[in-house]
């Protein structure tokens, strides 16, 4: 009798503590499940707070690259007004039109933004292919590849159906797997190069180890001579007869004074002149390329902008100041 209750005192004290091993290990899975419950709202939380700082941001750095573009169109009108002053006060200095980058405060952020007159850029439309080789060859792309693309272009603009020594037409666009016909007609923008045999989108746009094709061409002058005042060096360099030398010669004369006159551009390229005057001209126009970068103050990253305005000719009070041709935002902008 004795041992029976012995027994039962054991399976009962058994019984017990295994049901207290099983609470236990309930509260042990229910505690895991809250902390995990916990540290994923935590991380959420944490995410949620980085995504939104991140985003305000860059809305900020948008905000200031758009002030930088007004400030760019704004120093063009002043430009217009004041560029044959013949004495300039500090700080109210006119901005040139070839590139040169420059930077200014707004709130607290920065900004770099730089304008190219179109005219210093070569135009596809009107431009003879020898500035148009000379300028592939010198950014890097290959001979052979600098020719098809020169002939390509020229055949995808003339009106007939024969194309060049190493060009391009309808037989060699309908053969491809998405065929089309070549235009036949002048470019419309500089996108439109990416159809033409031989661009490809890093000759194009450009790439980590070199300057796309696009940083200087464009639609939008109808001239086939290059505004030496406001080319960049690279354009400079697609003269024939220019050397690195010539070229940072004109770029240093125009940080004081503009080279304006036959007489001054004679005195920059001396004997070069004849051989260079076909192509060359110190003459600007009213279309304007402007890249806009907006900073945030230390702070990492930053918002770009690309724009081409035309400024509304002196003669017409009536009609708007200026227009964009092309906008586009946000962009890369190889420095």
């Amino acid at each position: 009798m004795i041992n029976r209750i012995v027994v039962n005192i054991n399976q009962h004290i058994t019984c017990r503590s295994s049901q207290k091993g099983v609470a236990l290990l309930i509260v042990l899975w229910v505690l895991t499940i809250l902390l995990v419950i916990v540290f994923s709202f935590s991380f959420m939380t944490r995410t949620e707070m980085l995504s939104t700082a991140s985003f305000r941001g860059g809305l900020e750095r948008e905000f200031i690259a758009e002030g930088a573009m007004e400030r760019a169109i704004m120093e063009l009108f002043y430009r217009n007004v004041y560029k044959n002053q013949t004495i300039e006060l500090e700080g109210r200095e006119v901005w040139q039109v070839d590139g040169t980058p420059y930077t200014g405060q707004l709130g607290n952020g920065t900004y770099t933004v730089s304008i190219i007159d179109e005219s210093g850029k070569v135009d596809i439309n009107a431009a003879s292919d020898i500035l148009l080789k000379n300028l592939l060859l010198n950014i890097g792309i290959s001979e052979e590849d600098a020719d098809t693309i020169v002939d390509s272009m020229m055949d995808w603009k003339d009106s007939d159906d024969l194309h060049r020594l190493h060009g391009a037409e309808n037989d060699y666009y309908m053969s491809l797997q998405n065929p089309y016909k070549a235009k036949n007609s002048r470019f419309d923008s500089l996108e439109e190069l990416l159809l033409v045999k031989g661009v490809t989108a890093d000759i194009l746009y450009g790439s980590k180890e070199r300057k796309g094709i696009k940083d200087f061409l464009t639609v939008y002058t109808k001239k086939n001579r290059i505004n030496i005042n406001a080319a960049p060096k690279e354009v400079l360099m697609a003269i024939p007869g220019m050397t690195p030398e010539l070229a940072d010669s004109i770029i240093s004369s125009r940080q004081t004074k503009e080279t304006t006159g036959g007489t001054n551009v004679r005195g920059v390229l001396g004997e070069n002149y004849s051989l260079m005057s076909r192509y060359i001209t110190t003459g600007g126009s009213n279309v304007y390329a402007i890249d806009a970068v907006g900073h945030k103050e230390n702070e990492k990253g930053a918002y770009a902008i690309r724009a081409t305005v035309v400024l509304a000719p002196t003669t017409s009070p009536d009609a708007q100041p200026y227009k964009f041709l092309y906008y586009k935002k946000p962009v890369t902008i190889t420095q």
